[in-house]
C-alpha cells in the first residue's frame, strides 16, 4: 500500500539553496546550521516521507482540548515517542480526530517548520504547505526561508545572536535542549568547513531511498557511500566503482523519480 505525505521527494539543488539564503540575505553556512540542528541536516525519512515531529499540546490548543488523552492531545508538551517513522503512527491517530488541526501540529522538513504556522511560511493552507514539504527540500527550505522573513527571525540569524533566535524558533525552553549551544557550535565548525556537497548529499538522499546504506545525509563521499554507489552501480549494470559522476547521479534522480507516486 503506498504511504500517504510521499511526492517526488526531490533533493537540494544550488538553486533552491541560492534562493533560500538570498530570500534571507545569509551565506548557506547559516542555514545549514539550522537544517543541522532541526533535521540532523536532511528533509526526509528513508521511506520518502517528510521528517516529521507531532507536538500533542499544539493539538489540544487547537482543538480546544476536546480530544484530551494524555498521548495524541495533551496540554503540556512532551510524550514524543520515537522518532522518524513512529511520528506519522501519532500523526495518523490525530488525522482521525481532526485533519486540519493535525496536519498543524506537526513540524514539518529540513527546517521543522510547524503546520501551523503555514502563512508565516508563504502557503495558503496547511495542505499546501505539506505537499510542498512532501516535494522537495528546495520546497522545504522556501519555507524556512518564508518563516523567518515573515517572523522576523532573519535578522537574528544574520547577527548570529543564537540565543534570541533559538528563543523565537524553538521557543522559550530552548536552554532545556541546549539549541543556541549547539547551533553555536555547528556554525562555528560550518565557518572553518566547508558546506555539504550537494551533487554528493543528493546521491546519498536517493540510495537511502533505494535502500542502500551510504550513512548520513551530509555531502561527504566516505567509505560507506561509496559502497552503497558501487551496490547501486551493480545493481543498475554499471561499472561498481564507487564513484559519483553525473551519469550515475541521474540514473539515481531518475530511479527515486520512478518510484514517485
Amino acid at each position: 500500500m503506498a504511504l500517504d505525505f510521499v511526492g517526488r521527494s526531490l533533493a537540494l539543488s544550488g538553486g533552491g539553496l541560492a534562493a533560500a539564503t538570498g530570500a534571507i540575505a545569509v551565506q548557506a553556512a547559516e542555514l545549514w546550521t539550522v537544517l543541522l540542528v532541526e533535521a540532523s541536516g536532511w528533509g526526509f525519512l528513508p521511506d520518502r516521507r517528510p521528517k516529521i515531529l507531532y507536538e500533542r499540546h499544539i493539538f489540544h490548543r487547537l482543538t480546544g482540548g476536546r480530544f484530551d488523552d494524555g498521548d495524541i492531545s495533551d496540554p503540556k508538551a512532551g510524550g514524543y515517542g520515537a522518532t522518524g517513522a513512529p511520528q506519522y503512527d501519532r500523526l495518523a491517530k490525530a488525522i482521525a480526530l481532526d485533519r486540519t488541526a493535525a496536519l498543524q501540529s506537526a513540524s514539518w522538513g529540513a527546517g521543522q517548520v510547524m503546520g501551523m504556522n503555514f502563512a508565516l511560511a508563504g502557503f495558503a493552507d496547511v495542505e499546501a504547505m505539506v505537499a510542498a514539504m512532501s516535494d522537495s527540500e528546495d520546497a522545504q527550505l522556501a519555507a524556512v526561508a518564508a518563516f523567518l522573513s515573515g517572523s522576523k527571525l532573519a535578522a537574528a540569524l544574520q547577527a548570529h545572536d543564537w540565543a534570541a533566535f533559538a528563543r523565537g524558533y524553538n521557543g522559550p525552553t530552548y536552554k532545556k535542549n541546549q539549541y543556541d549551544t549547539k547551533l553555536q557550535q555547528h556554525f562555528q565548525a560550518y565557518s572553518t568547513n566547508p558546506t555539504p556537497d550537494l551533487s554528493v548529499r543528493a546521491a546519498q538522499l536517493y540510495l537511502t531511498f533505494e535502500g542502500f546504506d551510504p550513512g548520513p545525509v551530509d555531502g561527504l563521499l566516505g567509505a560507506r557511500s561509496q559502497a552503497a554507489l558501487a551496490a547501486f552501480q551493480g545493481k543498475q549494470g554499471l561499472p561498481a566503482t564507487g564513484k559519483l559522476d553525473d551519469g550515475v547521479l541521474d540514473a539515481l534522480a531518475t530511479a527515486a523519480l520512478d518510484a514517485a507516486p
